[in-house]
């Protein structure tokens, strides 16, 4: 497609569900297989004995330390060329996620679950501005929602089938590599995708913001800080709910067939948060529609604390996946507000916040379990977290329309 004669409108919508589906997949892949596969599978690696839960911690921590190393170096190696670091990710992840099932080593997993965390974090970042930029582009941004669908079909159908191994007595390891040969056939089905351009940004107004965007003021400056804070708390937020809710479910329910299926109900959840992300207006102002986000988050959080039943549970799982990636599209979209084309460096610079909140929430949980017996303390402690994130995304709604009263 040349890029200088527009294309027309049905085939621009018809590229634009490409792009939308191949970032779908991409991130499928790196994040719904190659992050979080290891919370289904983790009940199976306890049940085994190949893992005690402390270890089981450290992995989870391996895996986020690698996110944040791979969010900084995106937020401070800036590239053009976006599409081989996509791909590279997605190879990488495919090969670490064999490795998890054919190697059988503490420090060796640790090794593998670091850099499969570096690579998810470079397929996020590149594929999500690769995706949002060729969409606005194409004139359809509105579509960005179905791209942050793929996590959340990714951890549905890694809990789902996770379930039936369980049944049919499968081995852990086993689960890596049908994992390992699932992410490389979605990725053979997006590789050729990714060497499509619809061509660069418009000149004009938005290259006068991003001149601007260099010189910013103590205002903006003061923005950025708080939106990379209140991000980086959605990370500890959701993290400790989401790496150990399986062992939470069946520790409640011993026995009880559904602990299962939470999990995929959480990646159901994410999807469909996603998808109804792209019913939401693209210009409104997406500081408060985050700040509602954080708060449903608290209160799915909340419910696993106050209803730990069946019930309870599935609630929980809904009201924390159905906000899961649509902060992540809200959240770039600030980026992309704030810094115009050069919004890689700030996405990067979210994302390590983020991953910084990762970091934290499995150690905190696993001490605290090991000081009271009970997740209840790590999962208050989580509540907590949302909630400030949620105050701080507010009063930058409250700082804004200040100063367009005062304008």
């Amino acid at each position: 497609m040349n890029a200088s004669t527009p294309p027309p409108a049905h085939a621009s919508r018809a590229t634009a569900w490409k792009v939308c589906l191949s970032g779908m997949l991409a991130l499928s892949v790196a994040m719904g297989i190659g992050r979080f596969a290891f919370t289904p599978l983790l009940p199976m690696m306890l049940h085994e004995g190949s893992i005690n839960l402390q270890m089981g911690g450290w992995l989870a921590t391996a895996n986020y330390l690698g996110y944040f190393i791979g969010a900084m170096l995106c937020a401070f190696h800036r590239s053009n060329k976006p599409v081989p670091l996509i791909r590279g990710g997605l190879a990488a992840t495919i090969l670490l996620t064999l490795g998890m099932g054919l190697l059988h080593n503490d420090a060796m997993w640790l090794g593998l679950r670091l850099l499969s965390g570096i690579a998810s974090a470079y397929v996020f970042v590149y594929t999500a501005g690769w995706c949002l930029h060729q969409l606005t582009q194409l004139k359809h941004p509105e579509l960005g929602g179905v791209i942050f669908c793929g996590p959340g079909i990714g951890i549905a159908l890694s809990g789902l089938l996770t379930g039936a191994m369980v049944t049919a007595g499968w081995l852990a390891a086993s689960g890596w590599v049908v994992f390992a040969v699932i992410s490389l056939a979605l990725t053979a089905l997006v590789w050729k995708t990714f060497s499509f351009d619809a061509g660069p940004a418009q000149s004009g107004p938005a290259t006068a913001q991003t001149q601007d965007a260099q010189h910013e003021s103590p205002e903006q400056k003061r923005e950025v800080r708080q939106q990379v804070i209140a991000y980086g708390m959605a990370g500890f937020g959701y993290i400790i709910t989401a790496t150990f809710l399986p062992v939470i479910a069946r520790q409640a329910l011993p026995g009880s067939n559904w602990a299962d299926f939470f999990w995929p109900i959480f990646g159901l959840g994410v999807a469909l948060g996603a998808f109804g992300a792209t019913r939401l207006p693209v210009h409104g102002d997406q500081r408060l529609l985050l700040a509602y986000s954080y708060i449903m988050q608290a209160a799915g959080v909340a419910l696993s604390i106050l209803l730990p039943n069946t019930i309870g549970f599935a609630l929980s799982c809904l009201l924390l996946g159905l906000p899961f990636t649509a902060i992540t599209l809200f959240a770039m979209r600030e980026a992309r507000r704030l810094r115009q084309s050069h919004a890689s460096s700030l996405m990067g610079l979210m994302t390590a916040a983020y991953g910084i909140g990762q970091i934290a929430g499995p150690p905190l949980a696993t001490a605290l379990v090991h000081r009271s017996g009970s997740f209840t303390p790590s999962l208050c402690v989580a509540v907590a977290a949302l909630l400030v994130g949620a105050f701080l995304y507010y009063r930058l709604t409250l700082s804004h329309k200040l100063e367009h009263k005062a304008a």
